[in-house]
Order: structure tokens, then C-alpha cells, then sequence
């Protein structure tokens, strides 16, 4: 688990972080995606609550069953593995169908898209 500890939690974390700050409002305006108050963006974006919320369920049970030394923490990680993965696709195709290539988005979800690439072999190898 080592490495895949820390970005369980980074992530899981963060994913509960960003939707409360999301939630309150206090995402400053200039780091906001563009035509964030359009309210299709905005539905757009609240639509990956649920999947985000589900990562961080799935990705902190995972280390809990590590934990209890349950076996069963590898499939977890796994399905996490694959949300995060899919999470990060959907952004990155989506700014990409725009022509929108604003880093401060991109780089998070590029993050989101590549890092379960080095975790998923070695689960599915055990």
C-alpha cells in the first residue's frame, strides 16, 4: 500500500475539501472555470459530486481495510482507482471539446487521469 497510501489520501482528501469549499463559495473568482455561473457549467460541474464523493468513500475504505488487514482493500483500491481514473478522462475530454486550456484545471485533472495508470497494473497483478 506505501506510495498508494499518499495518494489515497491527497486525493480522497482533497475531493472532500474541494466540495466543501465548492459548497461555501470560496473559490476565489479569478480561479474559477470560465463561464462558471452559466448554469449548465455549473450543473455540469456539480455532476461529479456524487463520483468524486464515492472515489474518496471507496479510496479511505480501501486504506481502513488495509488497516484490518482485510484482503479485501485491493479491489477497493481498485474500484477507486478506476473512478479517479474516469473522473479525470470526463474533465480533461470535456476542457478539450471546449478548446479550453486553462492549466489550473487541466493539471489537477491530468493528476486525476494519470496517477491511477501506476497503481491499477500492480493491483490487478496481485
Amino acid at each position: 500500500m506505501g506510495v498508494l497510501r499518499v495518494f489515497f489520501l491527497m486525493t480522497d482528501i482533497g475531493f472532500i475539501v474541494y466540495w466543501l469549499v465548492t459548497l461555501l463559495h470560496l473559490i476565489p473568482a479569478p480561479y474559477l472555470f470560465k463561464d462558471y455561473e452559466n448554469p449548465i457549467l455549473s450543473a455540469w460541474n456539480w455532476s461529479f459530486l456524487p463520483l468524486d464523493i464515492l472515489i474518496s468513500l471507496t479510496g479511505l475504505f480501501s486504506l481502513y481495510l488495509y488497516g484490518k488487514q482485510n484482503g479485501a482493500w485491493k479491489q477497493m483500491a481498485l474500484i477507486s482507482l478506476i473512478l479517479t481514473f474516469c473522473s479525470g478522462l470526463q474533465a480533461i475530454a470535456f476542457w478539450a471539446i471546449r478548446l479550453d486550456f486553462d492549466l489550473s484545471w487541466w493539471l489537477p485533472n491530468l493528476y486525476l487521469l494519470l496517477y491511477p495508470l501506476f497503481f491499477i497494473p500492480r493491483l490487478l497483478a496481485k
